[in-house]
């Protein structure tokens, strides 16, 4: 193989890291059981209480993806998308923990199904 110049290296090298990373998490996410994928509406004091923020920073320290967004109805709603068991820590913060000045008077989950891969990368916030 011939070596690279510098500056094509220096572009390959972090789209090659990028690669592994993204076969990394595949990975992890395949050997970790089954995938799900879960809706979620959360309903109380759950706008202006950085909800979306909080369930953004702790959905990427659980390991899923998907995304959350405030409704018109004073609602947030959202996906996520894992392994079980992470996508069930994610499921009992939304219902109990939440954010430190939100209310969750209750969470209702929809669309519960077993996937075979994720249909997102990341985990984000709509607007």
């Amino acid at each position: 193989m011939c070596p690279l110049p510098l500056a094509a290296a220096t572009v390959a090298a972090p789209r090659a890291l990028l690669r592994l990373l993204n076969r990394g998490l595949a990975a992890a996410m395949s050997t970790a059981g089954p995938l799900k994928s879960v809706d979620y509406e959360v309903f109380g004091r759950v706008q202006g209480v950085c909800f979306r923020m909080y369930t953004e920073d702790e959905a990427r320290k659980i390991g899923v993806v998907g995304w959350v967004k405030n409704t018109s109805k004073g609602t947030v709603t959202g996906q996520v998308q894992g392994p079980e068991d992470k996508v069930n820590s994610m499921k009992s913060w939304l219902s109990k923990i939440g954010s430190p000045s939100s209310r969750i008077d209750r969470t209702n989950f929809s669309n519960e199904k077993t996937i075979s891969k994720l249909e997102y990368s990341n985990f984000s916030i709509r607007y």
